[in-house]
């Protein structure tokens, strides 16, 4: 079984910095893609940022330049680092890995359960 666990969620000014953490744990073969989305109250689940196994990077027009996505292989942890956050940015955040685990021999999709993150203004 897989677990994705997020961390570093919580409230802040306008202007502040976070950075969120989300570490997959369970019997783990390989990890592909890891991404951070995010859903705001009344609205769909938009991408924010991912990361592919070989490091290259796509981010949200929105958050471009101002954000930065990275991963630990070895630990299984994708990061998202948001910088000059605004109040638009208030949303839970939701990490998503695409791996194969031991149990199943197909890549598959895995979500965490979510923080929040919220921006005053």
């Amino acid at each position: 079984q897989v677990q994705l666990v997020e961390s570093g969620g919580g409230l802040v000014q306008a202007g502040g910095s976070l950075r969120l953490s989300c570490a997959a744990s369970g019997s783990i073969f390989s990890i592909n893609a890891m991404g951070w989305y995010r859903q705001a109250p009344g609205k769909q689940r938009e991408l924010v940022a991912e990361i592919t196994s070989g490091g290259s990077t796509n981010y949200a027009d929105s958050v471009k330049g101002r954000s930065n996505i990275s991963r630990d292989s070895a630990k299984n942890t994708v990061y998202l680092q948001m910088n000059s956050l605004k109040p638009e940015d208030t949303a839970v955040y939701y990490c998503k890995m695409v791996l194969t685990s031991r149990n199943f021999p197909f890549r598959n999709s895995y979500w965490g359960q979510g923080t929040q993150v919220t921006v005053s203004s």
